[in-house]
Order: structure tokens, then sequence, then C-alpha cells
């Protein structure tokens, strides 16, 4: 293994998500959440279909043997990313981010609770300090706290961002019984082609016909989505799950300065403190899971936003 390669990958996946992650939110203001997720899932595929045929997977590569699972994990993902770009058409790009990290502290949860992991004090206790900074970097947004409209476009923006973070935790799991039977390469092909379809039936729904801007963005979105799951599932042929899956909180820095230069946010600082205990939280858990030998490979190589 050459861990320098793959967390070199790692940072540059985690880079284009943010990168794709403000496309979308540059077209959030006119076009639908659904129609969205259409250019970004569609777009992909042509990519994801390059990188297997480069590697000679486009045959065995796609086969599988639990369909049913992969239209529910498709389900829950697509259902993930549609709120996550809700949200990010009502919050700031390092908020969206933030909120975003409690999806792997729902996952010890819901491991938990679904597939019968024993979690115990250690792990609880990080994800409880996580929560803390969630509420944290919650609270300025809660405003249903201090009297004020709780139907507010921002509170209405960080229900989204957690609903998407509930599918993105229930999408890991879905992952990891995928994974016992299927390739890697078909569980990210066969998502981008549920999340495509599935996006279709927001038709009804008001789809625009967007600018050459929007459009450009969109697919844009999509390729650079593609090519970011490819660095993603890459990175981890080259170093272990546990050297690089802290690497994922690099995200928030990307997000900070993306949102800076482009959107003009300027985080707060119980922001920032909130998101560092979110972040302290998560590499706890990680840490912990290298210690007990759990296999986060799976859980952390396939993002409903990837």
């Amino acid at each position: 293994m050459t861990p320098f390669r793959g967390i070199a990958l790692k940072l540059m996946s985690v880079f284009l998500f943010a990168i794709m992650a403000s496309c979308i939110k540059a077209a959030a203001s006119h076009v639908p959440a659904g129609q969205a997720v259409f250019f970004r899932s569609f777009f992909a595929m042509p990519v994801i279909l390059l990188w297997l045929a480069q590697r000679g997977d486009l045959r065995t590569g796609l086969q599988v043997q639990n369909p049913m699972g992969h239209f529910w994990r498709g389900f829950v993902g697509t259902a993930a990313m549609a709120l996550g770009f809700a949200g990010l058409g009502l919050l700031p790009l390092p908020e969206v981010t933030a909120i975003g990290y409690v999806a792997p502290l729902l996952t010890v949860v819901f491991a938990a609770m679904f597939l019968g992991e024993q979690v115990r004090l250690f792990r609880m206790s990080a994800v409880g300090l996580g929560m803390v900074g969630v509420m944290i970097v919650l609270y300025p947004r809660l405003t249903i706290f201090d009297g004020a409209d709780p139907y507010s476009m921002a509170t209405l923006g960080v229900m989204f961002v957690l609903g998407s973070a509930v599918f993105r935790a229930l999408a890991q799991i879905h992952i990891r019984k995928l994974v016992q039977t299927d390739q890697t390469s078909a569980i990210v092909f066969y998502f981008s082609l549920t999340a495509t379809l599935l996006s279709l039936l927001t038709l009804p729904l008001g789809w625009v016909i967007p600018t050459w801007q929007e459009a450009a963005l969109l697919v844009t979105a999509g390729i650079v989505g593609g090519v970011a799951q490819i660095f993603l599932t890459t990175a981890y042929r080259f170093a272990p799950a546990s050297v690089v899956a802290p690497f994922d909180y690099a995200s928030i820095i990307f997000a900070i300065v993306i949102g800076y230069t482009v959107f003009g946010e300027v985080p707060t600082l119980v922001m920032l403190c909130g998101t560092s205990l979110i972040v302290l939280a998560g590499i706890l858990i990680i840490w912990r899971e290298r210690q007990l030998g759990l296999a986060r490979g799976a859980r952390q190589t396939l993002t409903p936003q990837g």
C-alpha cells in the first residue's frame, strides 16, 4: 500500500465534492432539488462507465446478486441527495457541510439497531459529544426557541439537511449489507442509475428550463461528482480505510474557503466551535473502530452525494 497516494486521492475527492456542492448551490435558487439530482446522477454515469471500462470491469463489475438491495440503497440515497441539495439553497455551504457530519454519528447508532453491531460506552460517548456539537451549530437556526418564526427558510434548511443526514446514514447501512454480495463498482453505478430514474418522478413538481449558465453548472456537478466518486473509491486501494477516513473532515476547510470566496459566506464562531466538537467525535469513532478491527471501507467508500 502507498498511504500518501491514498490520502492525496481522498483529499482530491473531498475537494471535488465541495466543488460539486457549490455548483448545485449556485443553481439552487432557480432549479428544483429533484431536477438537480437528475443532472448530478445522469451525467455521472458516463464517467463511471468509462472508469469501469478502463479497469476491465464493465462486464463483471455490474453483475448483482441483490437487486432489491440496490433499489433500497438507491431510494434512501436519492432522498438524502435531494434533501441535501434543497438545504444547499437555504443555508451557507459551511453550515450544510457541518450539519452533514451527523451522518457518520447516526451510522454508529443505526449499525447497532439494524445490524446488531455492539456499540459500547466509548463510541456512544463519542456520538453524544458529536450531537452536542450539532446542537451548538443548530442553535442559532432553531428560531423556535427565541419566539421567532419556526417556519423560516433557514429553519427549513436545517430540517432538510438533518433529514439528508438521516437518509445518508441509512444508505450506509444498506451499503454495508450490499458489499457482502456485490462489487463496489456495481453499487456505485446502480446508485447513479436508480437516482436518475427516481429523480424523474419529481417532474410534476415543477422542473424548469435552466439558463445556459445553470445547465453548465449542473452538468459540471454531475461530471465532477462522478470523478470525485472514482477518486474516493480508488483511495481505498492505496491506503487502509482507517488512514484515509479522517480526511473526510477536510471538507469543512474547502467549504469555508469556497463559501467565503464564491458566495460571501462568513462562518460564525459558534458554528466553528460546534463543528470542532463534531469533527473530534468523528475522529474518535474512527480511531475506536480501528482498534476494534471494524471494517470501515464500505461505510466510507460510498456516499449518497457521490
